[in-house]
């Protein structure tokens, strides 16, 4: 993937708050959760930002990067910022973190995050949205809302248990059961488990193979995949059909097709 920072010839990224830094390089956007000092624990602001960039994402975007600054992906909520006065606001607030993180979940491009030090609640919550997860070795997990006396509220309860199981979810949040980076990516919460500091690079590597992909056929892979592995299988397979014509309908896939055929493209073989 090319090294070029080329933010100054695609289209304008929008303002964002001072706990998010996005570099543009190439057709991968890198976003930075960038509170350090924080632990880089999620505010609204930080959220809402996020909503933000996927609103505005340029269209020449084809795959993002998302990690965090210091030594932690995030901590989860800053709960020293939480505001929430009655039982309506909370609703409201847990709404809103629904709408922003199923954006990112069902976007319009794949999402690869790099986790190390604490994904933690709310951080687990918000790495869950991810398509592709990398995991370096100082990477811990839990969900200690249950000791806090309160719930998760930002999807956990949806994306989590599809990752991990709903008893294993349960066990987490009932005993504070802090999962180390193996046990994580031995359950499903890491696709990726690498040295310390080599997340981002592995990240940007696969994020550029992500992104030479079709357009069409990432899309299906985030929106209709996921859709079709909750339907029954009858609908399922009526949904697979139809994403399956869309994509190879198209004017891409018939030129790959055809370079396959005529041995112009690699084979695939065990790197």
């Amino acid at each position: 993937m090319s090294e070029e920072t080329s933010s100054q010839r695609a289209q304008p990224l929008p303002k964002l708050p001072a706990s998010l830094h996005v570099e543009q390089r190439g057709d991968v956007l890198i976003i930075k959760l960038n509170r350090a000092e924080k632990r880089n624990a999620l505010n609204d602001d930080t959220v809402l930002g996020l909503e933000t960039l996927i609103d505005a994402l340029p269209k020449d975007i084809k795959c993002i990067v998302l990690h965090g600054d210091g030594d932690h992906f995030s901590a989860g909520l800053d709960l020293s910022e939480l505001r929430i006065n009655s039982i309506e606001d909370g609703v409201r607030h847990s709404s809103s973190w629904h709408r922003i993180f199923n954006k990112m979940e069902f976007g319009q491009v794949p999402i690869v995050a790099v986790l190390h030090g604490a994904v933690v609640g709310g951080g687990l919550e918000l790495a869950a949205t991810a398509h592709v997860r990398i995991a370096e070795r100082s990477a811990f997990y839990a969900l200690p809302e249950g000791v806090r006396g309160i719930f998760v509220g930002g999807g956990g309860s949806v994306r989590v248990p599809r990752l991990i199981g709903t008893s294993r979810m349960v066990e987490m949040m009932l005993t504070g059961h802090v999962l180390p980076a193996e046990e994580g990516q031995a359950l499903g919460l890491s696709h990726y488990l690498v040295g310390e500091g080599e997340g981002l690079a592995k990240a940007l590597d696969l994020a550029g193979k992500i992104a030479k992909n079709s357009w069409v056929t990432n899309f299906g892979i985030i929106q209709a995949l996921p859709r079709i592995a909750e339907q029954d299988r009858a609908s399922g397979y009526v949904m697979e059909a139809l994403m399956a014509a869309i994509a190879g309908g198209s004017e891409e896939a018939k030129a790959r097709v055809s370079a396959f055929l005529e041995k112009r493209a690699p084979k695939v073989s065990v790197e």
